[in-house]
């Protein structure tokens, strides 16, 4: 299939899907190799981008998805009578930059570093599908792990995780060994007269 054909198809399935759609997935549909849908779909990301279509298409990790433009968002919103999504409190976006770094994090890891209960944090994050089970970490209790959806790529404006910027991560083992506090020295207390 030549690169136009393969265009107009990536293009298609886009649109009717509404969501994003794996790269592999629309290779094994188009009966051609990743290689040449990424090549077909980035150039077709850049074409609409140069000419300021109304409509985008994202990567989003190894995936694409057909969006509206950023500079009509104002105009879809008004047509649609759409809300824009709430706003994370500041208790929101503690807990998401948590499980965003140290992913699969559990709500007591997110506990421990920001020093208080997170349950109502973690519940909203849910509820905005920024965050999704990911499974249950293999300890007594088994708590249920978290980490980030396509949902709080898209809504950063991010294609992958490691696009997030770099932070020095706390350590959650035994400190390192030129690190270590020295024992507390005994002290005798005074003697009463």
């Amino acid at each position: 299939m030549e690169q136009k054909e393969l265009q107009r198809a990536i293009e298609a399935i886009l649109f009717a899907a509404g969501e994003r759609v794996e790269a592999s997935r629309l290779a094994m549909a188009l009966e051609t190799d990743e290689t040449e849908i990424m090549q077909a779909a980035d150039g077709l990301a850049d074409a609409l981008a140069f000419d300021r279509r109304g409509i985008r298409i994202i990567r989003l990790e190894k995936g694409y998805q057909m969006v509206s433009s950023g500079e009509m968002a104002d105009y879809v919103t008004k047509a649609l009578e759409t809300r824009k999504p709430p706003k994370l409190s500041a208790s929101q976006l503690e807990a998401l930059t948590i499980i965003a770094y140290y992913q699969p994090a559990t709500k007591a890891m997110v506990e421990q570093i920001r020093g208080v209960d997170s349950a109502y944090s973690i519940s909203a994050l849910l509820n905005k599908r920024l965050i999704e089970e990911a499974g249950r970490l293999n300890v007594p209790g088994r708590p249920i792990q978290y980490r980030t959806t396509p949902d709080f790529l898209r809504t950063f404006g991010l294609s992958s995780l490691e696009e997030l910027p770099p932070i020095e991560k706390v350590s959650f083992g035994e400190p390192p060994a030129g690190d270590k506090v020295p024992a507390a020295e005994e002290t005798s207390a005074p003697e009463e007269a």
